[in-house]
Order: C-alpha cells, then sequence, then structure tokens
C-alpha cells in the first residue's frame, strides 16, 4: 500500500499541471537580457546602455575638450543637451563646424546634480577628477555617468574608444585612434636616434597675466604639454620642478638658469604672438640662448593653442617637433597637416580649411 503512494502523488501533479499530453506546455524560458552594451570608462567602471544616448551633459571645466572629441562622431555632437556654467560649450569652433549651433537655444547653465537632473540626461560625461564630488552625486540620482581624462595620448587613444562605445560607433572610434597614432609615430620615427647630446632642451611657458603683472608658468610633469616636448624629441628642462598637479609659477631668473635651447610660449588670454613678440624686444630677454639662436616660439593654434588637451594636441606635437628638428622634420607641410587633420578628425572638405581654418590660425606657423 505504501508503496504505490508515490506513484499516486506523481499522477495527480500531472493532472493538475496538464489537462492531457497535448497541453502539457514546458515552462517559458526567462526572458533574455535586453539588447544594449557596456561601457568601460576611465576609471574601469562599467556602465550599460540600452541603447546609444540621446541626450549627453557635461560638467567641469574642461567641457569643450570633451564637446571637440564627441564631435569626431557622426551626429554626437548635436546630442549635447546640457553642460555646466563653468565651460562655454559651444565654442568657436563649434559655430564654425556646426552651421545650427548658433540658431539652437543657449544651453542651460547647470550649478548642480539637481539641475544635471532636471535635463533628464541619458548620460552625464565627467573628467575624472570629478567622481569623488559631482560624480558621486549623480549616481546616487540613479545618472548614468561615464569618466574620461583626455590628457596623455594614452588617455586619448582609451577616452576615444569608450566614448565610440558609448555612442555604438566603435568603427569610427579606431579610425580615430589609428590616425592619431599614425600621426604621433611618423613624429617619432622622425627624431628616433637623436643622441642625448643633441637633443635639444626645452622649456614651455604659459604667460599668464597682464603687461603690469605677467607670471611665467612651467606644467606638471605629468601633463601634455611635458609629455607632447618628449615625445617630439625634445628634453623639458623643467620637468623636475613641478611635479605637482597644477601650473607652477617661475621666476626669470630660473628661466635664465635653466637657459634653454628652444622656448615655447603659450597664452590663453591675448595672442601668444603678440606675448613673443614682447618677449623678443624685452632687453631682459636678450642673453637667453633660444631667442639668439632664433627659437623663441609663440605656441601654434587656429581656434585653440595646439598645447591643449583637445584633439589638436597630434598639431601642436607634428609642429613643436619640426619646430625643433626642422633637418628632420622638413618633409612635413604643417599647414597640409592642418588641412588632413580636419578633413580626417570631423570629415570637413578643403572649402572648410580655407574659409574657415586658415583665417585663424596664429603662432609661429608655418
Amino acid at each position: 500500500m505504501h508503496d504505490r503512494c508515490p506513484n499516486r502523488l506523481v499522477l495527480l501533479l500531472s493532472a493538475i499541471l496538464c489537462a492531457g499530453p497535448a497541453a502539457c506546455r514546458q515552462v517559458p524560458p526567462l526572458p533574455a537580457e535586453p539588447p544594449g552594451h557596456t561601457v568601460t570608462d576611465a576609471l574601469g567602471r562599467q556602465v550599460r546602455f540600452r541603447e546609444p544616448p540621446r541626450r549627453i551633459a557635461l560638467s567641469g571645466k574642461a567641457v569643450t575638450m570633451i564637446a571637440h572629441a564627441l564631435y569626431m562622431f557622426p551626429d554626437a555632437g548635436r546630442r549635447i543637451i546640457a553642460a555646466e556654467k563653468t565651460g562655454e560649450v559651444v565654442s568657436d569652433f563649434i559655430r564654425a563646424i556646426d552651421a545650427e549651433a548658433a540658431g539652437r537655444p543657449p544651453l542651460p547653465e547647470l550649478t548642480g546634480p539637481e539641475a544635471i537632473a532636471a535635463q533628464q540626461p541619458d548620460v552625464v560625461v565627467l573628467k575624472s577628477y570629478l567622481a569623488q564630488t559631482l560624480g558621486r552625486s549623480l549616481e546616487t540620482l540613479k545618472l548614468p555617468v561615464v569618466y574620461v581624462d583626455l590628457e596623455t595620448p594614452e588617455q586619448f587613444y582609451r577616452d576615444l574608444r569608450t566614448l565610440g562605445a558609448m555612442l555604438d560607433q566603435g568603427e569610427r572610434a579606431e579610425q580615430l585612434v589609428d590616425y592619431f597614432q599614425a600621426a604621433a609615430r611618423r613624429v617619432r620615427d622622425a627624431v628616433a636616434g637623436i643622441p642625448d647630446g643633441e637633443r635639444r632642451r626645452v622649456l614651455v611657458l604659459y604667460y599668464s597675466g597682464s603687461r603690469g603683472s605677467a607670471a611665467l608658468n612651467v606644467p606638471p610633469a605629468s601633463w601634455l604639454q611635458t609629455v607632447m616636448t618628449e615625445m617630439a624629441g625634445g628634453i623639458p628642462v623643467w620637468k623636475d620642478a613641478n611635479p605637482g598637479g597644477g601650473w607652477s609659477r617661475v621666476s626669470l631668473e630660473q628661466v635664465y638658469a635653466w637657459d634653454a635651447d628652444a622656448v615655447f610660449v603659450t597664452s590663453y588670454a591675448e595672442p601668444s604672438t603678440a606675448v613673443v613678440d614682447r618677449l623678443r624686444h624685452d632687453p631682459r630677454w636678450q642673453s637667453l640662448r633660444a631667442l639668439r639662436a632664433g627659437r623663441l616660439h609663440a605656441f601654434a593654434g587656429d581656434f585653440l593653442s595646439w598645447d591643449l588637451p583637445d584633439p589638436r594636441w597630434i598639431l601642436g606635437l607634428t609642429w613643436m617637433a619640426r619646430k625643433l628638428y626642422p633637418e628632420r622634420m622638413g618633409g612635413v607641410d604643417i599647414l597640409e597637416t592642418v588641412r588632413m587633420f580636419y578633413r580626417t578628425a570631423y570629415d570637413q572638405d578643403d572649402s572648410f580649411f580655407d574659409r574657415k581654418v586658415r583665417p585663424v590660425l596664429r603662432g609661429d606657423l608655418p
């Protein structure tokens, strides 16, 4: 009697679950994971998107540089719907490259996480230094955040791939990385093999302030200006003097002590050419080796100076190497290099270069 009970239980369960053999159905499978893609950002965090973001918010001091990187991806720049007030995201360059930018309403000025959330962005793109402050608050509000650095060439390549993955434009990201790496490799190959004793000692100076209260500053050892100098085959004489995290003021006496073979001057408040013209006529600068050798240069640029962590850094690298070693870089036509940059990075034809870029070129060119 007891041996037959389990069979009766099985039959009873079968009767409940199935009206008959034909009516028996398998349990439906669990729903598949929704389509989408995962992005690994500059902090190694994984951020998942169901679809490429259509509404992008930017924040922090470097929103212009982030926006210029985004504009290298088709249609991505026009998805920027808001930016923090500390940066003017609609730069002169964006107005030149995007005919509709000037006609669009001004981007809302974002003053905090709640203001950003009110814009309902699909993603907020931030520099990684904001992770512990603004970024943490945004993540508390359940907003997707993607961090980038864009400060050095290696970070630039990585972050282009991050932005490409976020936008589901991985192929375009690889095209861009290939272009930048090939251009950097041409410089590396040109200056390779220079004996240490023949490498030029270089000083990069940021001239800030006005004539009456001007200051000379050198970049940190880890910043793009230092990395660019080394990639161009130069020896950055200031490297050990500023291991910190920002521009460091130096005296003219220190400039005398370094007495570099070449000095590159950048200025963001006024044209670098105007600054260098004053320095060339300043009696206090006449004894400098760089000035006597004709190597006191106004850093080149167009819409922005080419020493900044912006996609134009590749132009700054090429131009600097040509100024330092014209015998090795003599075959490089800087104007053609700039033309190719806009063609490749921003899909602009020669007419754009002639009408929009050539008139704003500045610094010691060619």
